[in-house]
C-alpha cells in the first residue's frame, strides 16, 4: 500500500513505539504539524544521509511514521513535541513544495510478527525494565512490552550509544530476533 506523508529529515532515528521530542521553529514545519493535527494524521521521520537539518538534506529510504501525542508552546516562539513512532515506510519517491517541505511517495512495510523475547535474550528486557523509568518523561507514552522481541530490540536501539548510522540499520532489520542478536553482541563487545 502507498501513500504521500510530509517529510522530516533529521539526524536522529524514530523507532515504531518510541518517543521522539522535538522543538521546531521553521514555518515549514510549524505549518506541517498544524496541519497533521487537524487531519489526524502524521509526518515521515527520515536519518539525514547528507546535509543539514535547517537546509537541504539527502536522506534514507527507510523511515518511521511519527505521531504527534503532545506540545506546548516553549520560549522564543519554539514548539515543543511529543512524539511518538508508527509504521515504517520506504521512500520511493520525494520531491521538494515551494515552502521547502518535503513530500515523499511513500510504500508502508510490513510490521514485523509478533515475536516472543526468547529466554536468551531475556536479561536484555530485565536491562530496559531498570534503565527506562530513569529516561523521564520522554517514555510516559510508551506501552512496555517486555515480552515482544520487537519492542526490546526497538528501546535498546533507541538508548545504547549508536551511532545514527548503527540506528538506521536496527530499523530496516526485519527480523526481531536478528536486531536482538546484533544489539546483544555489542552490549557483550563493549562491557569488555
Amino acid at each position: 500500500m502507498t501513500g504521500e506523508i510530509p517529510l522530516f529529515p533529521l539526524k536522529a532515528v524514530l523507532f515504531p513505539g518510541g518517543p521522539l521530542p522535538l522543538r521546531i521553529f521553521e514555518p515549514r514545519y510549524v505549518d506541517m504539524v498544524g496541519r497533521c493535527m487537524r487531519e489526524d494524521s502524521g509526518f515521515g521521520v527520515v536519518l539525514i544521509r547528507e546535509g543539514e537539518e535547517t537546509g537541504p538534506a539527502q536522506f534514507h529510504e527507510v523511515g518511521t511514521l511519527a505521531r504527534v501525542v503532545d506540545f506546548s508552546q516553549l520560549p522564543e516562539g519554539l514548539l515543543g513535541l511529543s512524539t511518538l513512532g508508527e509504521r515504517r515506510f520506504r521512500v520511493r519517491e520525494h520531491h521538494l513544495q515551494s515552502d521547502g517541505l518535503n513530500v515523499g511517495e511513500i510504500e508502508w512495510l510490513a510490521d514485523e510478527p509478533p515475536a516472543e523475547l526468547p529466554a536468551q535474550y531475556r536479561h536484555l528486557a530485565e536491562v530496559l525494565a531498570k534503565v527506562l523509568p530513569e529516561l523521564g518523561e520522554h517514555y510516559t507514552h510508551v506501552a512496555p512490552q517486555p515480552d515482544d522481541a520487537s519492542w526490546v530490540g526497538y528501546r535498546l536501539a533507541e538508548i545504547l550509544p549508536l551511532t545514527p548510522e548503527s540506528r538506521q540499520f536496527c530499523l530496516e532489520l526485519e527480523e526481531p530476533i536478528e536486531r536482538l542478536r546484533l544489539l546483544d553482541a555489542l552490549i557483550t563487545q563493549q562491557s569488555t
